[in-house]
């Protein structure tokens, strides 16, 4: 009796941007099928994969997909890779639910842990602008009313928490549990 395959998202940092690490979507598809995934989709170019595996964890997807994908491209990434669950709970424990309707302006950062209270600490004390943020477990929600490309704090965030994450904004997060739902 095979188990059960699981769907899991993958999102990638630091690809496609500004030029650089250039990887293209149709090739992201290829190397996890190559992979042995199953029902591979992705989603615009930053590196957004929603895949189905019958073996493995969050964490050991994770380590696997990075090590092959250093392998292949020639560079690292930093790949969060999360079941559909917790892609649920977390559009499910937004805590800016009256600004979801401006997906632009509200962001989910994935966190490789969560914070201390000191990291938290620390961040609190640079959100001086109209932004506003809330920690739940491994999420960063940000609100930045005027947007991500005009917020000095949303720069700040990686710097000052220092746990590596990667952001998507609220259009993206709702469009990969869509298609994470429809893997179902």
């Amino acid at each position: 009796m095979s188990a059960q395959a699981k769907i899991f998202v993958a999102l990638f940092s630091g690809i496609n941007v500004g030029g650089n690490r250039m990887v293209k979507m149709a090739e992201l598809r290829s190397f996890f099928e190559e992979l042995g995934f199953r029902d591979v989709a992705t989603y615009v170019q930053s590196g957004n994969v929603v895949f189905r595996s019958a073996k493995g964890d969050a964490a050991t997807l994770t380590k696997q997909l990075e090590t092959a994908f250093e392998k292949k491209w020639g560079f690292h990434s930093r790949i969060m890779v999360r079941d559909l669950g917790w892609f649920e709970r977390l559009v499910a424990e937004n805590p800016y639910p009256e600004v979801a309707g401006e997906p632009t302006k509200l962001h989910a950062y994935v966190l490789e842990r969560e914070p201390t209270p000191e990291e938290t600490a620390r961040l609190s004390e640079k959100c001086t602008g109209p932004e506003r943020f809330e920690i739940r477990g491994d999420v960063l929600y940000l609100h930045a009313p005027e947007g991500l490309g005009k917020s000095v704090f949303a720069n700040l965030i990686p710097r000052t928490l220092k746990v590596p994450g990667t952001a998507r904004n609220w259009r993206t997060v709702l469009a990969l549990l869509e298609l994470a739902g429809r893997g179902g």
